[in-house]
């Protein structure tokens, strides 16, 4: 039975794959695995299809394919698996409890009922697994989210090494250990699941899986260089996955290939709203990244009108997600391009909340650069922990903390005490530089050593300076605003070689940069 199932799950990996059609239309492009399981060989397609949208968090489209193999087959326990798992969206920290529950009802009402219609110990394993993970049985009922995360991943555990040969065993498996450190993100729990992943990539290079937890795996500036054989390759395993699409960017980012963030995000946001003027959940995602990598190309003509296209879909009934991505939108706009004229051009429409301390940090640079510092003073009331949307607009304290003490030393330097204002932008970068590394655009919207070898710069003091930006360098690779700074401090310093680098840097990144922009280098080579 094992065998001949292990079959059909082969054939119906290459179908989904190929483009061979599927019904009256071709099947979704999403990459190819093997999954033996017990299901009909007509509930196949719809099966296997799900599974390579959960390995691309296309989780609506994942629930879809798991209920149709279900209509074709109602007693297939791992389609009520996979409809289960989509509720469980692990790296975003999300969880339907309610919802996964329903679904594991719907199969059987007892674990017992459940477990009798998965014909194999390796299904039932899965089913255990899960049932671990959504506190349905004994072991796991009434813990809460993390410690059943971590019973899960221990289920997890057990079942690769039951079954090594079973790669969708493994890709979970890494997957769990990523979910359950995801508060904590060190290097060894990555490392960890990289380990785990590699195997079943090595195996499979059309695996969305692999590709994509590995992604995750090196998702910092110090381990992107490992992650780009898979960013390079996802994108063309899952052409049909918005998120797959996207996921790349995290590693160009990473590694400062602004040219390829920026058209990776462009194909996510289109097949994301599919030629309507209608954004779902995860186009502001798409939209955010998309901004800030125009903003290092500077094409700031392509950003604002990003920018505008966000502002006019906003009213009072727009999600926080959405009006949380607008705050740090308007905020990296403000503060990249440094129109501290169009403040209020791109204030939110009145009556709309925008829960963003980003949005207030950046209204209160603009306030105190215009010489308003009263107004300056309002808006800083504002920037402190929380927030509302996605986790990566949402401040923790130690973010706060940092803009906080960027914002006491602009304060101190529009009272002219140069000298205090120093202090506070040392200890701001000294707090980022201490941060646990963190996916995406900074979170701190104008990074600290950046803001720090501004002022040393502007003190003359340009070896000083030179060093801030390398700090920098560091954490946010091939930066633009970083970069033309170290330009400045080379030419100052008189270091003709680092400034000639850093220049041919300069130019590459802006090779599709507005002319106003191309042109801040060439008048900064010819000044004195």
């Amino acid at each position: 039975m094992i065998l001949r199932v292990a079959a059909i799950s082969l054939l119906t990996a290459a179908i989904i794959s190929s483009g061979t059609c599927w019904g009256a239309e071709p099947p979704p492009v999403l990459g190819q695995l093997d999954f033996p399981n017990s299901g009909s060989a007509d509930a196949q397609p719809h099966f296997i299809a799900g599974v390579l949208f959960l390995h691309s968090f296309e989780y609506e489209q994942a629930r879809a394919s798991f209920r149709r193999a279900q209509q074709v087959d109602d007693d297939f326990a791992l389609a009520y698996w996979g409809e289960t798992m989509t509720h469980h969206q692990s790296i975003w920290g999300v969880q339907n409890q309610e919802a996964g529950g329903a679904v594991l009802r719907s199969l059987g009402n007892t674990p017992e009922a459940r477990a009798a219609k998965a014909p194999t110990p390796r299904e039932k394993a899965y089913l255990r697994a899960i049932e671990l993970l959504f506190g349905a049985v004994k072991e796991s009922k009434g813990r809460n989210k993390s410690e059943r995360e971590i019973l899960y991943r221990e289920a997890m555990r057990e079942l690769h090494e039951a079954y090594p040969e079973d790669h969708e065993a493994a890709t979970f498996y890494g997957l769990s250990i990523l979910g359950a450190g995801k508060k904590n993100r060190d290097f060894v729990t990555y490392m960890r699941a990289a380990g785990i992943l590699i195997e079943v990539w090595d195996a499979n290079r059309m695996h969305p899986g692999a590709a994509h937890y590995l992604i995750h795996s090196f998702d910092d500036s110090t381990h992107s260089p490992l992650g780009l054989p898979m960013a390079r390759a996802y994108s063309k395993i899952a052409p049909a996955a918005a998120h797959a699409q996207h996921m790349t960017s995290h590693i160009f980012l990473g590694l400062g290939m602004w040219e390829e963030m920026v058209t990776a995000n462009e194909t996510a946001f289109k097949i994301e709203v599919n030629g309507t003027d209608e954004w779902s959940r995860e186009a502001s995602h798409y939209v955010h990244w998309l901004h800030y990598g125009y903003l290092q190309q500077g094409r700031y003509r392509q950003a604002e009108r990003l920018l505008e296209t966000a502002r006019d879909r906003l009213h009072k009934n727009s999600s926080a997600r959405e009006r949380g991505y607008y705050g740090t939108l308007y905020a990296r706009h403000l503060l990249e391009t440094g129109a501290w004229d169009s403040m209020e051009r791109w204030v939110a429409p009145a009556g709309i909340d925008i829960p963003s301390p980003n949005f207030y940090y950046a209204q209160t640079i603009a306030a105190i650069e215009r010489g308003d510092t009263d107004a300056a003073q309002e808006f800083a009331k504002n920037v402190k922990a929380g927030g509302a949307g996605n986790p990566e607009v949402v401040l923790g304290e130690d973010v706060a903390e940092v803009l906080q003490l960027e914002l006491r030393g602009k304060f101190a330097l529009a009272a002219s005490d140069k000298t205090t204002a120093l202090t506070f932008f040392r200890e701001a970068a000294a707090r980022e530089n201490a941060m646990p590394p963190k996916f995406g655009p900074p979170s701190v919207v104008k990074p600290a050593a950046e803001l720090l070898g501004d002022l040393l710069l502007e003190l003359g003091r340009a070896d000083e300076a030179m060093a801030a930006y390398r700090d920098q360098l560091v954490r946010t690779p091939r930066r633009a605003a970083t970069l033309l700074g170290l330009a400045r401090a080379a030419r100052l310093s008189k270091d003709t070689n680092t400034e000639a680098n850093v220049n041919r840097q300069l130019w590459r990144i802006w090779s599709s940069a507005d002319e106003n922009v191309r042109e801040t280098i060439t008048r900064q080579s010819a000044e004195n």
